[in-house]
């Protein structure tokens, strides 16, 4: 880091003296030129010529500079971000991906996944819109356990290629994520518009006969046959005037999107893998054999010849040249190609980003193990089990155990102690787990799962639903999913909170025993001791947890760590006196 801002530093000051010099070039050159020409023919010819080139090589030499100091500054960016995710001070640096929520999901929110301060900013190093989506995605969905252990296998291998780290991250003209794959791809996959027989004949006749009638004409006089051809080449223009601008100007769109995409999959042709999943991903960024940076470079080539038609001499013989004509062609012809082969690019870059965002964090957090996938009955079975997003100094870590007998953990305890924490901790480190990445653990072990949660909860003005309804809405939505594969793991904070103390106990008993029937594993919490007794078919089933409290001087303290059993005080009525409510 510090070699980076030392760096920073001398391109700095460079282009400074650079700057100077370019002013004191173009002065002397002003100079020089009206000097010169104040002077008798005994001047030496053309010798203005002298600070004019050096100013023009200065200028070139100063461009380069200023890309230096960006790429350097946009290095230095990289490591800055880097340090501060290792010292939990990363908070509001990062991309939240608030854009990528899904405000129906089941745990997105509840487990604070997207926002400032949440799990996608820790995670996120993409360039482009396909890594932050495929992450998010990794983070919604559970892989199946095959696909798990391939990424795991493939972060551990990324997970000390800082140079590769460090290239991704300033190739480019800007630092923004340049790529809208949906646009991109509606392009490429298009179909060809110039698909009359005629055209290429035409365009390819029509030019070579016009040299002929123009040499007629110089031997001849005779004019009206390089009259003539000009006629039809101004009608062949005429009639595809539509689908040309069309063409050439969806090409140029098309491949300023394409810019990042070429550096970065040049970047990743050249990196040496052996990892499985790795290895696909790289064979995916090819087109016919050809890979994917050299397909670009080539259209690269025809987008220059399209830009050319704006250089006055091409704007002459634009129409003799049929020269619109023949670039359109050539951008249909790479699209006919290549084009479906885009969106598979775009997916095995999507791919390789989030892989490389997970690499990064599983670099940055050294003790942070992968978990072990097991088989058989739903589980999860975590020693000294924290948050990823709590300062490693502030984290109080426990264990947590279910499977076997044990299906689900009621947890009691007074509001702060850590309940929901602890349902969090639990749930966010499932979705790490089942997305290939490093936990917050010593170690863990579990059978392949989905989350469901029902902790952050609330009533809504614009639907005019109650919180009680949202609830049970999204109970009855994790009922469903207990239906399906992989296990649910479900998380209840306070469940059924908001209706009377007899429906709240019959129902959460209900929901949890139909839970348990459908082969469900969870965390239930709350603060009413009346549900520490619910029935769910059996005492070994359920097994009561607590977190304690006390209230010193006036304040509550809470140890945040999880004690066996009911809890057994409360200083709900103690805390309420000593703010002076008279109770």
């Amino acid at each position: 880091m510090h070699a980076l801002e030392a760096q920073i530093a001398r391109l700095e000051l460079l282009a400074e003296r650079i700057s100077s010099i370019r002013i004191v070039l173009a002065i002397v050159g002003i100079a020089a030129i009206f000097w010169w020409s104040a002077q008798s023919t005994t001047s030496p010819r053309y010798a203005w010529l002298v600070p004019l080139t050096l100013f023009v090589a200065a200028v070139i030499y100063h461009s380069r500079v200023r890309r230096a100091r960006t790429r350097t500054d946009r290095a230095a960016a990289h490591y800055r971000v880097g340090l501060a995710r290792i010292e939990d001070r990363w908070s509001g640096l990062g991309n939240p991906g608030t854009e990528l929520e899904d405000a129906h999901h089941v745990y997105a929110a509840d487990l604070d996944l997207f926002g400032q301060g949440n799990l996608f900013e820790l995670l996120s190093t993409a360039r482009t819109r396909m890594g932050e989506r495929t992450l998010a995605a990794w983070l919604l969905s559970p892989a199946p356990t095959s696909m798990v252990l391939q990424r795991q296998q493939s972060i551990a291998e990324l997970r000390d290629r800082l140079d590769l780290r460090e290239d991704l991250a300033v190739l480019g003209e800007t630092a923004e994520v340049g790529v809208r794959p949906e646009e991109l791809t509606r392009w490429a996959e298009s179909a060809n518009q110039l698909t009359q027989p005629w055209i290429l004949p035409a365009a390819s006749l029509l030019p070579v006969l016009l040299i002929a009638a123009l040499i007629l004409w110089n031997v001849t006089a005779m004019a009206s046959p390089v009259v003539a051809i000009l006629l039809l080449e101004l009608g062949v223009v005429r009639l595809l005037r539509k689908p040309l601008a069309e063409i050439l100007g969806s090409t140029e769109q098309a491949f300023d999107k394409l810019r990042l995409l070429a550096d970065l999959t040049a970047r990743l042709e050249h990196e040496p893998v052996d990892a499985t999943l790795s290895k696909q991903l790289l064979q995916r960024l090819s087109s016919a054999g050809v890979p994917a940076s050299r397909a670009i470079a080539r259209l690269a080539t025809t987008v220059q010849f399209i830009e050319s038609r704006r250089n006055p001499i091409i704007q002459i013989l634009e129409l003799p040249l049929l020269y619109s004509v023949h670039t359109a062609l050539a951008a249909e012809r790479w699209r006919r190609d290549h084009g479906r082969a885009v969106a598979p690019w775009l997916d095995a870059i999507g791919e390789f980003e989030a892989l490389i965002s997970l690499s990064a964090y599983s670099h940055e957090h050294p003790d942070d193990p992968f978990p072990e996938l097991i088989d058989g009955d739903a589980s999860f079975v975590g020693v000294a089990l924290g948050h990823p997003l709590l300062p490693q100094e502030t984290c109080v870590r426990n264990d947590v155990t279910l499977g076997g007998p044990t299906r689900v953990l009621l947890i009691s305890g007074s509001n702060m102690s850590g309940k929901s924490t602890l349902l969090r901790t639990v749930g966010i480190n499932t979705v790490l787990a089942m997305a290939g990445a490093p936990v917050r653990a010593r170690h863990l072990r579990l059978s392949p799962l989905q989350v469901g949660a029902n902790i952050r909860i609330n009533d809504s003005l614009h639907t005019g639903s109650s919180r009680f309804y949202a609830e049970i809405t999204r109970l009855r939505h994790l009922n469903e999913s207990a239906l399906r594969k992989p296990s649910l793991l479900f998380l209840l904070d306070e469940v059924l909170q908001g209706t009377n103390s007899r429906d709240r106990f019959i129902g959460a008993q209900g929901v949890i025993r139909a839970l348990i029937d459908r082969g469900a594993i969870g965390l239930v919490t709350t603060h009413d001791l009346a549900l520490t007794a619910i029935d769910v078919g059996g005492l070994e089933l359920l097994r009561n947890l607590h977190f304690q409290d006390e209230l010193v001087d006036g304040r509550m303290k809470f140890d945040f760590k999880l004690h066996d059993g009911v809890v057994t005080k409360s200083n709900g009525i103690e805390l309420m006196r000593s703010i002076g409510l008279d109770v």
